[in-house]
């Protein structure tokens, strides 16, 4: 199968393309948001194809994974055929609903001509899509293995534009967090954050490689994910796959990803504060729980699994 995909969302992608398709991503001489082309910090497999996106109408395309709702647009203008009515088509809805919850209306509400996949259950529960079939597709993770070491007494974050995105990925809370506990914080455009939030400890590392981030990631002692609002953290599930300790906010799909002894979660910002401080003296429940956190982690985000669930769910969406 011949599958078209815009590169928006690296770390999901990256599972995605590990499966037994030719996947088209198309590329821009800007590498701009719509011709990102290939992962540059990302490994995938040679089947992942770039397609200049002024020569896409030349390729022969079996099915479109739409993640944004312009990209109904350049599919009409640069493949010559409409999604869901010349082609098949899937929208992959990435993100917790925005706006008036749980009321928001999904853009892609009462289209019976494609099947909107959401990737977490908290998503298809709080999004209003009408009467546009759904289904559920949970993340997979590329297993990086259990490289936890533990052997620097800090935490780890990743975030990406942690001052633009400020209370949505809680980063109005990290000086509270961390109150006591150093902090290690990764991801994009993050160099700024520890002076902006005045958290002496804090250090940050922006745009590794993802095997080099997971190295650095596994020899902190802990995770710890303040995320308020968004679907499910990626980087949260990689961590439990490393066999990291994860601290957590409660909110929407981590009470799902985190089971009970997998990790410590909670909606209370002290109950966490103190959980970091404990993990910084204690190695020995640092490394249970991270265990107990891997095996949960393999068993419901495996690759084999989401590589399964998307086959049904293409073999469905095609004619």
């Amino acid at each position: 199968m011949r599958i078209l995909i815009w590169h928006v969302h690296g770390s999901w992608t990256t599972a995605f393309v590990q499966g037994p398709h030719t996947y088209l991503v198309p590329v821009t001489p800007d590498r701009g948001p719509d011709g990102l082309g290939r992962a540059r910090t990302w490994d995938w497999p040679p089947s992942t194809v770039e397609v200049p996106l002024d020569r896409l109408h030349e390729e022969e395309v079996d099915v479109v994974i739409l993640q944004r709702p312009h990209e109904e647009e350049l599919v009409r203008r640069h493949l010559g055929r409409r999604p869901g009515r010349d082609v098949p088509a899937v929208y992959l809805e990435h993100d917790a609903p925005w706006g008036d919850v749980p009321l928001t209306r999904h853009p892609m509400a009462d289209r019976p001509d494609l099947l909107l996949v959401h990737v977490t259950h908290f998503n298809r529960l709080f999004w209003d899509c009408g009467t546009t079939p759904t289904r559920v597709v949970e993340h997979g993770i590329v297993d990086p293995g259990p490289r936890w070491t533990g052997e620097i007494a800090h935490a780890a974050v990743v975030v990406n534009e942690p001052l633009r995105r400020g209370r949505y990925v809680g980063t109005d809370l990290l000086p509270f967090l961390t109150v006591g506990t150093p902090l290690d914080v990764f991801g994009m455009q993050v160099g700024e954050l520890p002076g902006r939030l005045d958290i002496p400890a804090a250090r940050a590392f922006e745009d590794l490689p993802q095997h080099r981030m997971h190295d650095e990631l596994a020899r902190r002692r802990a995770y710890l994910h303040p995320v308020r609002w968004t679907s499910l953290g990626l980087s949260l599930l990689e961590a439990m796959h490393l066999s990291m300790p994860v601290v957590a906010l409660a909110t929407t799909e981590v009470v799902e990803a985190v089971p009970a002894g997998a990790g410590i979660i909670s909606t209370d910002p002290d109950v966490l504060a103190t959980a970091l401080r404990r993990l910084m003296n204690d190695p020995a429940e640092a490394a249970e729980l991270g265990k107990a956190g891997r095996e949960a982690a393999l068993e419901r985000y495996g690759l084999g699994r989401f590589l399964d669930d998307w086959e049904r769910v293409l073999t469905e969406a095609t004619w």
